[in-house]
């Protein structure tokens, strides 16, 4: 059995975590929506549709901001189809996923929705086949109070209150060869300050941006505008689609090259794969995680660096997962668009559940950047919940790590200095009175001991020993049966300001210690 030591202090300070960190994202595909959430009819339904079964596995599993409408989809996607009454909403071809999309469904219900789970909406616009008309439009009918076209169009609706949308994404994955108006890094960086300016403006921006603009992004950003911090909207520009994209890095730093002084966040995008069916190789995608983070940060500093400006880009993995045993949608999907088909609804095992909870391991070591994540996607869809149609909801696998860490991973991100024998995934956190540790054991055959030196914060005792994980890789969790439900770690203890604990082979563990 090999020990790792560990030394925590609440001097090493990573950085504030933001509760954004611990997102999803829900897209009009396959049975995300229709069937998922959303199923009028179903015996668990309420009155507007939504399924109470799923609302409240949501509320466990902890998501604080979910993405919406897309994705792929919200390239080609009108926002105007899903609004107003639904008998007059138009069925469209969706291009993004060969299928017909009936915008029974649409901004003012899933509103509804996040009202009712307690969700912060992340609301993308279309940059694909529209721009920047069609995103100040949007940006005024769910932010004006009244007495403009669009917001009064809300107040038709039944939304006299404006939504106060604050998060929204430039587009989506657009240097993707796939993407409806994919666009050169130098066309959409353009594109994204132009539609920024306009979206910001059409919020009460006005005159704040334009002075900010004018004197090229010097001095705080736009999402730490001091006494206007509460009124301005958070923008992410769209980074590569992937790690693995021949624009990769250059793309990054044209895009922010072009739209630095309008934007907060760039985005990051990785789905992690095992195509050579091999264990170490695939929770190696941990490791390549933490590379591509610390990689953005760089290219994102290097802009600022041209610039003399101390403005810092943040970054958001807003679409994220294990997403690699049940093939693309093209390869499975029907002929003749059919209406919201089942789309790679990936059965996850407990290997899946390791990487889950070791890449957010990763994210909260990178707090002082990453301010949002989603997990892609919230339900059926490569998703940690899944359903029947009129029928169960129940827990995938990788629910369980996400929802540990949602509920004991906030407050402030601490670094954990090595202090002696084998290194591990770890990270610690501080939440006033409550210091919590997430460790991962990568190997399949021997427990490690884990030693925190815990001293610097006073008696401490230990009040959450829980880990996730099974012997088998390949166990999964089914309708009836949790197989990957969390277990109490029962060699876990606080003495002499030293957490002690043995973690069990292939596991991902939270152990949570309060001040006496």
């Amino acid at each position: 059995m090999s020990h790792s030591r560990y030394h925590l202090h609440s001097s090493f300070v990573i950085g504030e975590i933001d509760p954004r960190i611990y997102g999803s994202f829900v897209e009009h595909m396959g049975r995300c929506v229709y069937t998922g959430i959303y199923e009028p009819g179903h015996p668990q339904a309420d009155e507007k549709g939504f399924r109470q079964d799923v609302a409240e596995l949501v509320k466990e599993l902890g998501v604080t901001t979910v993405r919406y409408p897309g994705g792929n989809f919200v390239s080609g996607y009108n926002w105007e189809d899903g609004v107003g009454p639904v008998e007059d909403r138009p069925v469209r071809l969706d291009l993004a996923w060969g299928t017909r999309e009936p915008n029974t469904f649409g901004t003012n219900e899933f509103m509804d929705w996040c009202g009712q789970t307690g969700i912060e909406p992340m609301f993308a616009v279309n940059l694909g086949t529209r721009g920047i008309d069609a995103a100040r439009e949007f940006v005024e009918y769910c932010n004006h109070p009244g007495g403009t076209k669009f917001s009064n169009l809300r107040h038709a609706h039944g939304y006299p209150e404006p939504h106060n949308i604050k998060f929204w994404c430039l587009g989506n994955e657009m240097d993707g060869p796939w993407q409806i108006g994919g666009k050169t890094a130098r066309e959409y960086g353009r594109l994204a300050l132009q539609a920024a300016k306009v979206m910001r403006w059409a919020n009460d921006e006005l005159s704040i941006t334009r002075d900010y603009l004018a004197n090229m992004g010097q001095g705080e950003g736009l999402r730490d505008g001091g006494p206007f911090k509460d009124k301005f909207l958070t923008l992410a520009a769209c980074g590569s689609s992937n790690r693995e994209m021949d624009t990769y890095a250059r793309w990054e730093y044209q895009v922010l090259d072009e739209c630095f002084e309008a934007v907060d966040i760039i985005s990051l995008h990785t789905y992690f794969r095992n195509p050579e069916d091999s264990y170490d190789g695939f929770l190696k995608n941990i490791d390549n995680l933490d590379a591509y983070i610390s990689e953005v940060i760089a290219i994102a500093d290097a802009v600022a660096a041209t610039r003399r400006s101390d403005k810092r880009i943040m970054l958001s993995l807003d679409e994220w997962n294990v997403w690699y045993k049940s093939g693309h949608p093209v390869d499975t999907l029907d002929p003749g668009f059919p209406e919201h088909p089942p789309l790679i609804e990936e059965v996850f095992d407990a290997k899946d559940a390791l990487v889950v909870g070791g890449a957010l391991i990763v994210l909260l070591n990178h707090a002082d950047r990453v301010k949002a994540a989603c997990t892609a996607q919230l339900v059926n869809v490569i998703a940690p919940i899944m359903t029947k149609q009129g029928g169960a909801a129940w827990k995938q696998t990788i629910f369980h790590p996400f929802a540990l860490a949602s509920k004991y991973g906030r407050g402030q991100a601490l670094r954990l200095a090595h202090a002696g024998g084998d290194d591990i995934d770890i990270a610690g956190t501080r939440d006033g009175n409550r210091i919590t540790i997430f460790a991962l054991n990568r190997s399949l055959d021997n427990s490690r001991d884990l030693t925190v030196d815990l001293s610097g914060f006073g008696k401490m005792v230990l009040d959450v020993a829980q880990g996730v994980g099974n012997t088998d890789p390949d166990a999964v969790n089914t309708e009836t049966d949790d197989n990957l439900a969390p277990f109490e770690i029962d060699k876990a203890a606080v003495a002499d300001g030293q957490l002690h604990a043995t973690i069990p082979p292939a596991t991902w563990c939270v152990l949570s210690c309060l001040e006496a």
